[in-house]
């Protein structure tokens, strides 16, 4: 498929990018999901180990006679004790003067926003010392006054518990890290993956054209392979337009040789007539019924060839041909001891029907030895998608005036040879029709040079 997929209207191309849009948007949208579960899971686990850290400072309270709070250093955690360290305690009666602030808060004081309470303990935020975004676990906690009478006599304090979240950022951010190169490696996987898919998946397609291409050249004259299911519909029904194309133009040429038939008895009859009472009125129909052969001849020709041109999988070797007519005309013009030499590559092939290559061969050969003394020589070669078909002779030849009058329909320069004078212009018509050309040049043999262009099978 090559450079067709990176065409905007290639199906490979409309594949490969709708999977990628799809794909980016879906890495994303996973991206964004996992990354919000992540913060998530480290928030809970932050929430977690302060509530380790509250515990402790609640078992490391002890309750003085006033109602006061002790705290007890072998259960509080030491990152308390450090100025500024991330990890802050703060303990303040529910109503009235009092409580405790750890070292670390210094002569801060945590005020608490945004709280939500989810069982006995509360959950909010606060800003810390040099700004820091902290989280605040409180809870409330009663101690016992033993110093009154009353022993039910208790004071409340709230339990405060705070962490730096910088430690939930920094967590976040790494693992955003590593999901974002990571689905970047995944995505690009996943769009090779699409493009080697639709490279396979579209592999039948490329061998439906191969096969198109070998029938357009003459390699085959139908499709040939298996296909998948959904492929194999189109190309029965490819085979089934191309075998209804052969029958088409089949049916098309036994109506024109029908008519050729039909047209030339007629004509013999009445020519046969004119020879039979001979007079001036003879002599014309004579030359109307020539000049209606020649035209009969003419257009017969160029139908048959028009009609054979849009077949496909026409495919003639060419050295086969050069080697029937090459002996035919060598015993037509026997009496002449004509020499007809030829060269021409085995593999070489003609994209056409083999009777229009004979058609235009025969005329130019047959040309040649009617003006030859002696020698005609004909070579076919390759040139690129082109067969260069040369026929050239040892007569007198033309001059350049008489080269460029003597294709023309009818025209003849000389009367004394036998024939229509439709032979170079049916050659120029017919390679026409396939895409060639006739020129006319003077021959290293000294007579005429005829040079076919025709198309070949590569």
């Amino acid at each position: 498929m090559g450079p067709a997929i990176f065409r905007l209207n290639s199906l490979a191309a409309r594949l490969i990018a709708a999977a990628a849009i799809w794909t980016t948007l879906g890495l994303i949208a996973g991206g964004v999901v996992l990354s919000n579960a992540f913060r998530n899971a480290a928030e809970d686990s932050f929430d977690a180990r302060l509530a380790v850290d509250m515990d402790g400072l609640i078992a490391a309270a002890e309750p003085d006679p006033e109602g006061g709070v002790i705290l007890q250093d072998r259960f509080v955690n030491h990152q308390f004790d450090r100025v500024y360290s991330g990890l802050y305690y703060q303990i303040k009666p529910v109503t009235g003067q009092g409580g405790q602030i750890s070292r670390s808060l210094f002569d801060q004081v945590l005020r608490v926003t945004g709280n939500v309470k989810r069982g006995a303990i509360s959950y909010g935020f606060a800003t810390g010392p040099e700004n820091q975004d902290l989280r605040v676990l409180s809870r409330r906690v009663e101690f016992p006054i033993s110093a009154t009478p009353q022993p039910s006599d208790t004071r409340a304090y709230i339990f405060m518990v705070a962490g730096n979240l910088q430690t939930v950022d920094a967590e976040s951010a790494a693992f955003d890290g590593t999901l974002i190169w990571s689905f970047v490696l995944l995505g690009f996987g996943l769009v090779a993956a699409v493009f080697l898919q639709v490279r396979v998946g579209l592999l039948p397609l490329r061998r439906l054209k191969d096969a198109l291409a070998r029938i357009r050249d003459g390699s085959a004259q139908h499709l040939e392979g298996k296909f998948p299911a959904e492929i194999a519909p189109l190309a029965a029904e490819l085979n089934s337009l191309i075998e209804h194309s052969n029958e088409v133009v089949g049916r098309a040429r036994t109506h024109v040789s029908n008519l050729a038939h039909f047209l030339k008895t007629p004509l013999s009859v009445l020519a046969s007539e004119a020879e039979a009472e001979p007079g001036p009125l003879s002599d014309q129909v004579r030359r109307q019924v020539d000049t209606m052969r020649r035209q009969v001849d003419h257009y017969l020709a160029r139908a048959r060839a028009a009609g054979s041109i849009n077949v496909l999988g026409n495919r003639t070797p060419v050295d086969p041909v050069l080697s029937d007519l090459a002996r035919v005309l060598t015993r037509i013009h026997a009496e002449r001891a004509i020499t007809v030499d030829w060269d021409c590559p085995a593999e070489l092939y003609f994209r056409g029907e083999r009777q229009d290559l004979e058609e235009m061969a025969g005329n130019l050969m047959d040309n040649a030895c009617k003006w030859a003394k002696a020698r005609v020589r004909v070579k076919a070669l390759r040139d690129g998608a082109r067969v260069i078909l040369t026929v050239e002779d040892d007569g007198p030849g033309l001059s350049p005036e008489d080269r460029a009058r003597v294709g023309n329909r009818g025209e003849r320069l000389d009367e004394s040879v036998p024939g229509s004078g439709l032979g170079l212009a049916i050659v120029r018509d017919i390679s026409k029709l396939y895409g060639g050309f006739l020129g006319l040049d003077a021959s290293a043999l000294g007579g005429l040079e005829a040079r076919l262009t025709l198309p070949a099978i590569q």
